[in-house]
């Protein structure tokens, strides 16, 4: 198992959700392929909603730049 995928499962099970915006940032940063890359960010988006996290508006416009908003 990778190093974020560790990091990303430790921030589950402490429940730490401003983490997880980063986390799944990085992963999307990381991915393969965009589609890969957009479920990452829909996952990152969709926490950082939940805490009206700062990145929020990056995120937004990551997904928008491929019609997936």
């Amino acid at each position: 198992m990778s190093d974020l995928d560790d990091r990303l499962l430790a921030a589950h099970a402490r429940d730490d959700r401003p983490a997880l915006v980063d986390l799944y940032a990085e992963a999307a940063d990381q991915a393969n392929t965009v589609d890969a890359a957009c479920f990452f960010l829909t996952h990152a988006y969709i926490y950082g909603l939940e805490l009206n996290h700062p990145r929020v508006p990056e995120l937004r416009d990551r997904l928008a730049a491929e019609d997936r908003v």
